[in-house]
C-alpha cells in the first residue's frame, strides 16, 4: 500500500468514472489527431486557406425574466462584471444586447457583402422569430444559418428530454424564418447528451446533418464515429468543422482578452499568417472566426473586422466561405469511413 504525506491511501488512478461511458452518448476523446504531418483538405482550387467568418446572432433570447427566466442576462455584455438580476429585468443588458439586432448585425453584414464574402451566422431560433428582417438578410447573398440552438441558455444539466424537445423546436423554428432546416449544428454550452440527441433528431426527421462544430481539437474538418451506429449497416458517422475561441471576440469581455479593436486584428493576422505559411508549405488548414453582433458590431471594434478583411482579401489562395461549402467540400473528397478521420 502507498500513502501520501499525510498518511491517506495513495489512489494511482481517479476514483470516479463518467456514467455514459460506453452508452449512445459516449464520444470519446481523440488525443492523436492526424498527427505531425496534419491533413490536407484538398481546398478548391488549390487554396492555401479557408476562412470561415461566424457570426453569433444570439439577441433577444438570452435570459430575462420577460423570456421566462429566473434572472437577468449577465454574460457578454459591456459591464459582464456585474451580477445577475434574481427575478427582475436588467434593463441595461436587455438594451446592450438589441444594439447587436437593430445595429451590429448590419454593420458587419455590410462589412463582408463589400468583400463578397459569404458567412455562417450561428443562429438562435428564438432570437430570429424576433427580428424577421436579419433572418430574411442572413438567408441571402450566399450567407448560411446554421443553428446556434433554440435559446441562448446552457444546456449542461439539462435531462436528454427536454434538451431533445429543444432540438425539435429549433428546427422547426429556423424552417419558419428561413424557409429551411440547417445542415449544421454549434451549441457552445453543450451538454454529454447533445451531440448523441442532435444526430438522433435529424434522422428521425430525416434532415441532412453535414457538420457538427462543437469542437475546438484541430484547424482541419475531421470525422467521429456516431456511438448509437456502432451496430448499424450503414453508419453515416459526424463531420466536425472545429469552432475557435481564440479568434474569437467574446475575449473583449474576458480579462485577459483583447482591449482594443487593433489587439484583435494584430491577433487574427498572426493567426492568419501561421496558417496561410503552413498552406504553402503544404499543408493547408482553416480559420474560424467568431464574432458576435453586439461585441464587434460595436464602431470601436467594427474596424478591427474591417481592417483583417482588407488584409486576407489582398492575399492569393485564400477561399472565404461558408461552413455548409467547407462541409460539403470535405465530405465529397473525403467520404466518411468507420474509424479514420478522413
Amino acid at each position: 500500500m502507498a500513502y501520501n504525506r499525510d498518511g491517506s491511501a495513495a489512489i494511482l488512478d481517479a476514483p470516479n468514472g463518467d456514467p455514459l461511458t460506453g452508452t449512445r452518448y459516449d464520444f470519446p476523446r481523440d488525443h492523436v489527431g492526424f498527427g505531425r504531418e496534419s491533413h490536407n483538405p484538398r481546398w478548391p482550387n488549390g487554396a492555401k486557406i479557408a476562412v470561415s467568418f461566424v457570426l453569433n446572432y444570439e439577441e433577444g433570447s438570452e435570459r430575462s425574466v420577460s423570456n421566462g427566466d429566473a434572472q437577468s442576462e449577465n454574460r457578454l455584455w459591456e459591464q459582464s462584471e456585474k451580477p445577475a438580476q434574481i427575478g427582475e429585468r436588467a434593463l441595461n443588458s436587455e438594451s446592450d444586447y438589441d444594439y447587436g439586432s437593430r445595429v451590429g448585425v448590419w454593420r458587419l453584414l455590410r462589412i463582408f457583402e463589400h468583400h463578397g464574402f459569404p458567412i455562417t451566422a450561428y443562429s438562435i431560433g428564438q432570437a430570429l422569430e424576433r427580428n424577421p428582417q436579419v433572418a430574411e438578410a442572413l438567408a441571402q447573398n450566399g450567407h448560411e444559418v446554421a443553428s446556434h440552438g433554440y435559446r441562448w441558455v446552457t444546456y449542461q444539466g439539462m435531462t436528454p428530454e427536454l434538451e431533445k424537445q429543444y432540438v425539435v423546436r429549433q428546427l422547426e423554428s429556423l424552417k419558419m424564418t428561413t424557409g429551411k432546416y440547417p445542415v449544421g449544428w454549434y451549441y457552445g454550452a453543450i451538454s454529454p447528451y447533445s451531440k448523441a440527441i442532435i444526430h438522433e433528431v435529424y434522422e428521425e426527421m430525416g434532415i441532412p446533418l453535414l457538420y457538427e462544430s462543437d469542437s475546438y481539437s484541430d484547424d482541419v474538418p475531421f470525422w467521429v464515429d456516431v456511438p448509437s451506429e456502432d451496430e448499424s449497416p450503414h453508419p453515416k458517422g459526424m463531420l466536425m468543422i472545429p469552432y475557435s475561441y481564440d479568434c474569437n471576440d467574446v475575449k473583449f469581455h474576458s480579462a485577459s482578452g483583447f482591449s482594443t479593436g487593433r489587439d484583435f486584428t494584430e491577433y487574427l493576422k498572426a493567426a492568419f499568417d501561421v496558417l496561410y505559411e503552413e498552406g504553402l508549405e503544404g499543408m493547408p488548414k482553416m480559420m474560424t472566426i467568431g464574432l458576435h453582433c453586439r461585441i464587434s458590431g460595436k464602431p470601436g471594434r467594427s474596424g478591427a473586422v474591417k481592417e483583417f478583411v482588407k488584409y486576407i482579401a489582398a492575399k492569393p489562395g485564400v477561399w472565404v466561405t461558408t461552413r455548409q461549402r467547407i462541409a460539403e467540400h470535405f465530405r465529397q473528397e473525403f467520404p466518411y469511413r468507420k474509424g479514420k478521420l478522413a
